[in-house]
């Protein structure tokens, strides 16, 4: 009996480095990590030892025979990644015995007599928090934890969906973290507001910003600061109760929503509103979106995307969720030939293959939704938003293609067109990829001042790619260090918890 990899992999790679046979890939150590949609067990190679299951942060390992309903496409994508050249492993499947990749590990040492560095880590979500526990598990280290908001989490616990509480889990990885004798938790303290960077870096001898990527991208087009139009990252943050959206922030009585754009997060907000609130009841959704999706009228989604099937960014594995989600159907608009085209002449492995088995059909906007029978989402390519109709609220997406330009009416616009870093205060800025710039995490003209995450790569990679990414961060950090390139902090450590309590919420 093999393993499976399932839908909520988070490519973190802790399976890959307690599999004893080295049959999960890709690893870190090759190039297609961080560029396929998920990890793969070789069914051919595993030996049923269920290290991987055990390891997983995200119960994304499963046996192949206890996968059920939608699940069990699994067990084919898994062993189909093996079946091509492209796709075989750069290095041989090796006999039982452990492979090299295994725990983060540094070019730099610290001398035993190195006294323990005191770091912090603005920002609790993954990013930060693999930082924190790469120089809790490797070094004595410290760590003073920041995050403006009362509650730890960031990223997997405001920006994940609600019903993944799978994806939600890799934070009970981070939480045993957050206790730990060598960590101070400072919440509810804004750096650039409560306390400043200078300041940061007077009481600590580095500072690790992970501050992500907190601006959603505008449409540019007219219409989209009307009542009615958000962001699809504010709407999921609702969902998951997020302090700075108000209860009352969504209004669901229309009955169709417009959600534009291709990605993972336009999929949440797509299958959140069409969900059964029944069916949410047992998720951590907050109870306000939770009744106002009971009270809401919601009944089809337009899922909007600017090109072709075969260009959506969303990955495959949501989509086949969705194909999943019971009492909605799934439906492309057939309004240009090419769509179809793109779909029947789509090979195997291509992102619009997904797409073969859904119902095409030419949408007539001018009728209403139907107000009975299964809710539906509608995926609707090669159409760009021109504006955002409507007087006091939206009334409907004018949209504009190669088959011309409709109006497509609806209630609700939400974008999902991706997100960019806003400038951390204090440090430098490069406003064209909306990161800080940096040299393998080190911020440019700052000592003593690192990045990792968004704020570092830019909007781009899951939970999982922060865990290669911190490592490079904190490698450089020691380096540092070692080489005695550190500034020397001014301030004690008691003295920046003292400040915390007086500028903190």
């Amino acid at each position: 009996m093999a393993f499976a990899i399932t839908q909520t992999c988070c490519s973190d790679a802790t399976c890959v480095s307690v599999c004893p046979v080295n049959c999960i890939h890709p690893t870190p150590e090759e190039r297609a990590f961080g560029s396929t949609e998920m990890l793969h067990i070789d069914p051919k190679s595993c030996i049923d030892c269920g290290a991987c299951a055990d390891a997983c942060p995200v119960d994304a390992v499963l046996p192949v025979e206890r996968l059920t309903g939608g699940q069990r496409e699994y067990a084919r994508i898994n062993a189909a990644y093996y079946e091509t050249e492209e796709h075989r492993p750069e290095q041989p499947v090796r006999g039982p015995v452990f492979h090299d990749w295994g725990a983060p590990s540094f070019d730099r040492v610290l001398p035993p007599d190195f006294g323990p560095l005191r770091v912090a880590v603005v920002g609790t979500g993954p990013a930060g928090m693999y930082a924190a526990r790469d120089l809790l598990l490797h070094t004595p280290a410290e760590v003073t934890l920041i995050d403006r908001l009362p509650v730890a989490g960031g990223l997997v616990r405001y920006g994940v969906a609600p019903d993944h509480p799978s994806t939600k889990k890799a934070g009970e990885s981070f939480a045993r973290f957050l206790t730990h004798p060598r960590v101070r938790l400072c919440l509810g303290l804004e750096v650039g507001g409560g306390v400043t960077a200078d300041e940061l870096a007077a009481h600590h001898d580095a500072v690790i910003y992970a501050v992500g990527a907190q601006e959603a991208r505008r449409l540019g087009v007219p219409g989209e600061d009307r009542p009615g139009s958000a962001a699809a990252t504010e709407f999921v943050a609702w969902c998951n109760g997020h302090p700075d959206v108000a209860p009352d922030a969504f209004d669901l009585s229309a009955d169709r929503v417009v959600v534009v754009g291709n990605g993972n997060v336009a999929l949440d907000a797509a299958r959140l509103l069409v969900s059964d609130p029944a069916a949410l009841r047992g998720t951590p959704i907050a109870a306000h979106a939770l009744a106002e999706l009971r009270r809401g009228k919601v009944r089809e989604v337009v899922v909007l995307g600017r090109r072709g099937p075969e260009h959506a960014a969303y990955t495959r594995t949501e989509l086949l969720a969705l194909k999943h989600l019971p009492g909605v159907n799934l439906i492309v608009d057939d309004h240009d030939p090419a769509v179809g085209s793109a779909i029947d002449e789509a090979a195997a492995r291509d992102k619009a293959a997904a797409l073969k088995d859904v119902r095409r059909e030419a949408v007539d906007w001018s009728l209403p939704p139907t107000a009975d029978g299964p809710r539906r989402i509608v995926f609707r390519f090669l159409s760009a938003p021109a504006e955002v109709c409507g007087e006091e609220s939206v009334r409907a997406v004018r949209v504009t293609g190669t088959a011309g330009e409709v109006e497509i009416p609806a209630g609700l616009a939400l974008r999902a067109v991706g997100h960019r870093g806003t400038p951390p205060a204090g440090l430098p800025f490069d406003e064209s990829t909306g990161t800080v710039p940096h040299d393998r995490g080190r911020v440019t003209g700052r000592p003593g001042a690192y990045v990792v995450g968004w704020i570092k790569r830019g909007a781009s990679g899951g939970i999982g790619a922060n865990r290669v990414c911190a490592t490079e961060t904190v490698g450089s950090l020691l380096d540092d260090a070692v080489a005695g390139r550190l500034p020397t902090p001014t301030g004690s450590a008691r003295a920046f918890r003292r400040l915390a309590r007086r500028r903190g919420r």
